[in-house]
């Protein structure tokens, strides 16, 4: 009994030592890894997008919802402003959840993405659609899938060591019945096929982005 109480304080001491040195591990691993990470990133050449792709961009997202809402042409400045605002509050929220720097409009490669964050060792590609209808074209879902599977190629022949993701940010106004109904039909594989990478999908509304960035 005297030896066990002997004992005792020495293993207390130990196991103390033990986690402490498990801790210092994880830490470390994790700076090392931070680290690596920071070191492909800057083998990577980021450009901004040029202005008309950028213009063009938008001009095609705008023709689309003005189709579908039937706006006249006297309108098409007023919902390319909402297009703008809609995109502007959907990145500065992702930009929020992320917590890490957000690259507006640039290239990797020749590659334009919406914008671009880099999150532990994966390069986030995104692209930004605001919808007022329950459908994501299939024609932007290929033209994304087109854009990652040539921004892969760039990534890999680089030798850069990141994962690439495609992060696709909807910006909806809809019903709630509407939102549920496009979540729905973007959970299938046959909206994706033969995805070159993993992709997330965020959905954020629109008039709650308002609420938080611009109403009081």
């Amino acid at each position: 009994m005297a030896l066990l109480l002997w004992i005792w304080p020495f293993a207390i001491v130990f196991g103390a030592s033990l986690f402490g040195l498990l801790i210092y591990s994880f830490l470390s691993s994790r700076a090392t890894r931070k680290l690596a990470a920071a070191q492909e990133e800057s083998r990577i050449d980021w450009e901004s997008a040029m202005p008309e792709i950028q213009r063009q961009s938008l001009n095609v997202e705008v023709v689309e919802l003005s189709k579908i809402l039937g706006v006249s042409n006297e309108q098409i400045s007023d919902l390319q402003s909402a297009y703008i605002v809609a995109e502007d509050l959907a990145l500065r929220q992702i930009q929020q959840e992320e917590q890490v720097p957000l690259l507006r409009h640039v290239n990797i490669g020749d590659v334009p993405f919406d914008a671009v964050l880099v999150k532990q060792d994966v390069i986030y590609c995104a692209e930004v659609s605001f919808l007022v209808a329950p459908d994501l074209r299939q024609e932007r879902i290929e033209s994304m899938l087109r854009k990652m599977a040539r921004v892969k190629a760039v990534v890999d022949q680089m030798g850069v060591e990141m994962r690439v993701m495609l992060m696709i940010i909807l910006v909806t106004q809809l019903t709630q019945e509407d939102e549920q109904r496009l979540r729905r039909t973007l959970n299938t594989a046959k909206r994706f096929p033969g995805s070159p990478v993993e992709i997330e999908i965020r959905f954020l509304d629109f008039e709650a982005l308002q609420r938080i960035y611009v109403t009081e």
